[in-house]
Parts: structure tokens; sequence; C-alpha cells
């Protein structure tokens, strides 16, 4: 492998690294994700399922009046257990529809609140999703950046991917002392140049890790 080569995977696989950590940080829950989705959509979603049971469930049972027989034509014997059938299949099939919609919703609009190309995941999602299922999804959570946060310092709000604050200057994540680069609280030797960091270590005012002792 050339220095080029080493240089480009070294550049990859901290970046990855850095990601990662940072993602670590963020406290996501299920329901505050969900709320991202907009609400008319899920209005939208809500109304559909509606009319299709209540489409479904008047023209099956039409069709047993006319003795044309009900689907599933196994159950067309009894109109009760027929249209309990359909109602089954028909939520069935709807929270799939809906699962997808919802996923595409949410990438959509995560992407946008972690300053990523939104239409471009939006639609590598939808291009995996009829082959390949939810490999584009898995793809996205894999390597979506981490979301801003505010500024401990000033509270304005910052990239994730920011090592300084452009508002204030002030350093956003824990540096190695010896080379500066950016370690996690975690760590007990810096993992670029084996630097030995504090058991327990302290953020220092510029955002530096200092031994203690």
């Amino acid at each position: 492998m050339t220095d080029y080569q080493q240089k480009v995977t070294g550049s990859f696989n901290e970046r990855m690294r850095l990601i990662r950590l940072r993602k670590r940080k963020e406290k996501l829950r299920f329901w505050q994700e969900f709320r991202i989705i907009p609400t008319w959509l899920i209005v939208t979603v809500i109304v559909l399922f509606t009319l299709a049971q209540v489409i479904g469930y008047t023209v099956n049972t039409s069709a047993g009046r006319h003795g044309e027989g009900m689907f599933p034509p196994e159950l067309s014997y009894d109109p009760a257990l027929a249209s309990l059938a359909l109602f089954g299949i028909i939520t069935a099939v709807s929270f799939v529809a809906a699962c997808m919609i919802f996923m595409i919703a949410y990438v959509n609009r995560d992407a946008k609140r972690r300053g990523m190309n939104s239409a471009l995941w939006t639609l590598l999602v939808i291009i995996f999703l009829p082959t390949w299922g939810l490999i584009g999804f898995i793809i996205y959570l894999l390597m979506r950046e981490p979301l801003p946060y505010p500024c401990p310092q000033c509270g304005k709000t910052v990239g994730a991917r920011f090592n300084f604050c452009p508002n204030c200057k002030s350093n956003l994540h824990p540096s190695c002392p010896n080379c500066k680069r950016e370690v996690v609280e975690t760590d007990k030797y810096c993992p670029y140049c084996a630097q030995e960091l504090a058991a327990l270590p302290q953020v220092s005012g510029e955002g530096q890790l200092t031994p203690q002792g």
C-alpha cells in the first residue's frame, strides 16, 4: 500500500472514529425521533388507512349481498369472519406501507437537521427499498453525521465535526496535551501518539485533557 493510500485510509478511519465517538453523546429516544416526521404526513397516512378499511368493507359486504362471494373466498360462508380477515389483511399491508413512508420521511428530515444532503440520502433509501429492503436505511444510520449541538461556552449551535466554535473559538472537544488531536474522556492513552492520559481526566479551560496528580 502506498503512502497516499495509507493516508487516505487513516483519514477515513479517523473520521469514522470521531463520528462514532460524537454519536455516543446523543441521547436519542424513539418517540422524540418520530416527532420529526411531518404531522401532515402522519394524518394523511391515518386518513388513507381509514379510507382503505371503509372501501374494503363496503366492497366486500356488497359482493356478499349480491351472491358474488366475499374475500377471502375460504371464509365467504361467514360474512363477519371474512370482514375480520379482510380488516387484518388491510391493516398488515397498511402497516408495512406506513413504515416505509415514515422511514423515507425520517431520513429526509433527519439528514436536513444534521447538515447532510437530504435529497441524495432520501433518493438512496427509495432506490434500495424495492430490491434490497432496509439496506439503504441501514447505510444511512451508519454513515449519518452527528447532530449539531450548542457550544458549551457561548450557546451558539455548532456542527458536530467542528473542533472549535466559530463564534467564540472555544475548544469543543478534549484533545491530547501532546499531539492536540481529539481524544475521548475514557481514553487512558492517546490513540495517535500513545501519550498517557489521566485515569480520571479533566477538561481544562481550553478544552484539553490534563493529567491529574
